[in-house]
């Protein structure tokens, strides 16, 4: 599988869609999914939005818990590559980083349910 870097940069604000959750290899058994080192493997979901188009989400896999990431804050990804993959009729991108970290000091939603 050919790894594909990508330019962090030119994504525009990235903001967590939905918190970090643990990857499962197997969900009939509730195994989770890990790395090479045996570190457990998470997704974080990014909303991504460049130059005033629609927004896309992607899932990126990263190893090791991201810690302080709620969903609606603005993230940091570091080492963003993609992965394109096929297994007989489906086919599709993968994103992995070494790391997604939160923005302190950014904007972030509103907090409480009151409308």
């Amino acid at each position: 599988m050919q790894s594909i870097p990508v330019d962090t940069a030119r994504l525009g604000v990235l903001r967590c869609a939905i918190a970090p959750e643990v990857k499962l290899s197997n969900p009939e058994t509730q195994e989770v999914k890990r790395d090479r080192d045996g570190n457990p493997v998470w997704t974080v979901a990014v909303t991504v939005r460049q130059d005033r188009r629609r927004i896309s989400v992607i899932e990126i896999a990263v190893s090791g818990q991201p810690k302080g990431i709620e969903e609606g804050q603005i993230v940091k990804v570091t080492g963003l590559t993609a992965f394109v993959w096929s297994m007989g009729d489906r086919h599709g991108v993968s994103f992995r980083a070494d790391a997604v970290t939160a923005v302190h000091g950014g904007p972030s939603p509103a907090k409480g349910g009151d409308a």
